[in-house]
């Protein structure tokens, strides 16, 4: 199997920092109540013990909290307060709480979580909503990631960075703290919960960290395909997603104008039963379009009035060439070249490799296959064939820029680097 000549890797590696964290609320398990319905949880007994501190005591305890953990979060005192706020059912049995106690309670229901401690991958990009202030011919982007911590549970994270008018890509550096969203609205439908959140004190994106809010999400949001999506000189970027809730799967969508509010939605349908959905940029013929997996095998078209419910669809692609024999699947939304739709794919082979591949659809019909890729455009190196899972390289979504197609991509499941391809030789190689 041939390596394709004309991919430049860049070694820009992104790799899982366990020194990132955010505060998630703790919960102690509570015990039996059985036949005593007075009997008191361990949150109650937590909440007895803060406040049988004297007021010295407890002004030193929740200085010293401060002392060790201010510098790794904004804000942390409010965090406190909304934390107490959220345990009420402990501080019913309890009378009347001093702004310190409060405050203390708030600090004993939290715990830090490293999102991001295993792994860091399957990224997208898209240009950043902001293009001022950078030189001529150069592009700001915006990327997404997948950050994985302790449990396995996944978390949405994004960095910011910059193509020169050359090519040269650079990538902003991480701000030290991490922040979760407030969550403004939540509206809890027969297909799930819809949830609104904003970013209020998270000023560099990379402190922007969107952690499981609903049921369906509990135990990860992963693999993210953010687009540009145009519809009528409207901007807005969304991106499908899996939920994970350890049990389940299913598809949903997050769209944000700026990257500072976002809404979380359930698609349904029976196209959306799977993972791997992806969102075309712009409508064709006045409908939706996405490429979804129905049956983990083969790529599908379906088309859809609704943005947020999706029904059948009609197989467009197949497994064909040995390096994709076990399955193939989309690698992010579509791009639209002069020639087609560039649809980048991945394809699992001999002893569960995944390389990453392409096929150029037909603009007016992207039902029609133009051509495809029969050698693999990105397989693992010998370098890259450790991590968590072996022997893979994957993404979630490219651009294009200055006539080259700019590809994060992942690697073994644990860390991510970005690849360049020159768009003409890429279709030269396409049969």
């Amino acid at each position: 199997m041939l390596q394709a000549t004309f991919i430049n890797r860049r070694a820009l590696y992104l790799r899982p920092d366990p020194g990132r964290v955010i505060v998630r609320p703790f919960k102690p398990a509570t015990e039996p109540r059985d036949l005593n319905p007075t009997d008191k949880t361990r949150a109650n007994h937590i909440v007895e013990r803060v406040l049988n501190l004297d007021s010295q005591a407890a002004a030193a305890q929740l200085a010293d909290v401060l002392e060790n953990f201010q510098g790794r979060h904004r804000n942390l005192l409010k965090t406190f307060e909304l934390r107490a706020d959220e345990m009420e059912e402990a501080l019913l049995a309890h009378t009347t709480f001093s702004e310190v106690q409060r405050q203390l309670i708030g600090a004993y229901f939290l715990h830090e979580y490293s999102f991001e401690a295993s792994a860091l991958f399957n990224p997208s990009i898209v240009p950043h909503p902001d293009q001022s202030g950078i030189p001529s011919g150069s592009l700001r982007f915006i990327l997404s990631l997948r950050a994985v911590g302790e449990g396995h549970v996944s978390s949405l994270t994004f960095r910011a960075g910059t193509i020169a008018a050359d090519g040269s890509i650079r990538v902003d550096p991480t701000a030290r703290l991490a922040t979760s969203p407030r969550i403004t609205h939540r509206t809890t439908g027969p297909s799930g919960d819809e949830v609104d959140v904003v970013f209020e004190l998270a000023p560099d994106i990379s402190e922007r960290v969107i952690f499981p809010l609903t049921e369906s999400q509990s135990n990860g949001i992963e693999d993210a395909r953010f687009v540009q999506f145009s519809d009528g000189g409207r901007t807005i970027y969304y991106a499908t997603y899996t939920a994970y809730k350890g049990t389940a799967i299913r598809s949903e969508l997050i769209e944000t104008a700026d990257f500072l509010s976002f809404r979380m939605t359930p698609l349904q349908g029976t196209a959306a039963r799977n993972k791997g959905m992806a969102l075309f940029p712009r409508k064709i013929d006045g409908r939706y379009a996405m490429i979804a997996r129905q049956d983990n095998e083969n790529l599908y078209l379906v088309y859809s009035d609704d943005l947020y419910r999706w029904e059948g669809g009609q197989p467009v692609l197949r497994p064909q060439f040995p390096w994709e024999f076990v399955q193939i699947g989309n690698c992010g939304s579509p791009i639209e070249l002069e020639e087609g739709w560039l649809m980048l794919t991945h394809g699992v082979g001999p002893v569960r490799k995944y390389s990453i591949g392409a096929a150029l659809l037909d603009k007016r019909d992207p039902s029609r296959v133009l051509a495809r890729s029969r050698e693999p455009l990105l397989r693992p190196e010998p370098s890259e064939r450790e991590g968590y899972v072996p022997n893979v390289v994957y993404t979630c979504g490219a651009m294009t820029h200055n006539g080259q197609l700019i590809l994060p991509y992942a690697v073994s499941d644990t860390y991510s680097n970005f690849a360049t391809i020159e768009i003409s030789a890429l279709m030269r190689s396409m049969a």
